[in-house]
């Protein structure tokens, strides 16, 4: 196996273990979160439970990518190394700023109920970074020979 090709399944590996390693924080400070949210108020913990894994889809959409960058291995090296890499960096950052808002939006809807569906809707623009990341290395990776 050449540099190159072994350079672009690194990238391949990055693609997903780096977004990982970011939903593996996210998930873990939103979770510490709900933790202490459902000590405190008798319902709605479902609700907890669920935001706290909204981190973990930046790991989905690190997997998309590896598998798209996969079959570029062969013939663009190099350039899957630096995809993967700088996707997985803004997948994994997405995934631990959203567990931070996640965090904070589980403790203060323990408070007020009522704002859960707005402290959500922050939740869910964190996120959008992530897609951008992914539709962008899906459209750099289509366009590789």
């Amino acid at each position: 196996m050449d540099f190159a090709t072994a350079m672009g399944y690194l990238g391949c590996a990055f693609a997903i273990g780096i977004p990982a390693i970011g939903s593996a924080i996210g998930v873990a400070t939103a979770g510490a979160a709900s933790h202490g949210a459902m000590a405190k108020v008798e319902e709605g913990h479902g609700k907890f439970i669920g935001i706290s894994a909204a981190p973990s889809s930046q790991t989905i959409y690190g997997l998309i990518l590896m598998f798209v960058l996969m079959g570029k291995v062969a013939n663009s090296g190099l350039a899957v190394l630096g995809i993967g890499i700088f996707c997985g960096l803004a997948c994994a950052a997405s995934a631990i700023y959203q567990g931070k808002v996640a965090a904070t939006a589980i403790l203060a809807s323990s408070k007020k109920q009522e704002i859960f569906g707005k402290c959500f809707a922050a939740a869910g623009i964190v996120e959008s970074f992530a897609i951008f990341a992914l539709v962008a290395g899906l459209v750099m990776a289509g366009n590789l020979q």
